[in-house]
């Protein structure tokens, strides 16, 4: 049996595509053979991805939507369909993790924002797409969540806490729409994208991680590619961390 990645044919869905590892997702799978629909909250953004994924010879089309809303996510599906019929794979990306000062001072606001967009955006996305994945050919769904959820601390508690629903979800869709789709979690750790910049130090990452240093957002695509494709046919409902070694506690 052969384990190199071929993902043509295949169609991707990926959500937060226009920056960061949502970017880094999308060209990786365009790079393996996936043609690719990149969605964000600002279509410019989303268009400059695709017109990135096309100069591969991939086909792409971008799609606005916000995930923390329904019916975004309602008409996202629709027109993912319309473009191309199918999706087999499945990238729930978008997330935000904004800092609050202490839990007694989070606001409704922000507590809202934060699971919508990174607990009920998934969780509708996965339902509307599993369950056409699961009446037609198949095909995997890969969450993106975060090691916040595995060892949280109190400036990101609702972040924590809706990255572990997220990862909570991930375990039933697995068991409901199996066995035609699987459904798979990553959880990264620190990486440098371009919000990386208000946190992240070398001195700190050399600190908390057993590799030493924060990642490059194409380092997580390695992990979605083998989700994505055959090379995982019997794996569903795992949890896969890309962080470095943040569990290490090296000793001073």
């Amino acid at each position: 049996m052969s384990y190199a990645i071929d993902l043509s044919g295949k169609v991707a869905l990926v959500t937060g595509a226009s920056r960061g590892l949502g970017k880094a997702i999308a060209l990786g799978l365009a790079g393996a053979g996936a043609d690719v629909i990149v969605s964000s909250r600002k279509l410019d953004a989303c268009q400059q991805v695709a017109r990135e994924i096309e100069a591969m010879g991939r086909r792409a089309t971008a799609i606005a939507a916000h995930v923390g809303r329904w019916d975004d996510l309602d008409r996202l599906a629709d027109e993912a369909y319309r473009a191309f019929g199918r999706v087999d794979i499945l990238v729930n990306n978008a997330g935000m993790s904004p800092l609050a000062p202490s839990s007694v001072e989070t606001s409704e606001t922000l507590f809202d924002k934060v699971v919508g967009v990174n607990f009920k955006g998934p969780f509708r996305l996965t339902a509307l797409v599993g369950a056409r994945m699961a009446a037609g050919d198949g095909g995997s769904i890969i969450n993106i969540s975060s090691i916040g959820a595995l060892k949280p601390n109190p400036s990101v508690t609702p972040y924590a806490g809706a990255k572990a629903a997220l990862n909570a979800i991930s375990l039933a869709f697995a068991q409901e729409f199996a066995p035609k789709v699987r459904v798979n979690v990553v959880s990264p750790g620190g990486f440098l994208t371009d919000v990386a910049k208000n946190w992240a130090t070398e001195d700190e990452a050399r600190a908390v991680t057993a590799l030493s240093r924060w990642g490059a957002p194409e380092e997580i695509v390695g992990t979605v590619l083998y989700l994505a494709s055959a090379a995982s046919s019997y794996t569903t409902g795992a949890n896969l961390r890309v962080d470095g070694g943040a569990f290490w506690d090296r000793k001073p």
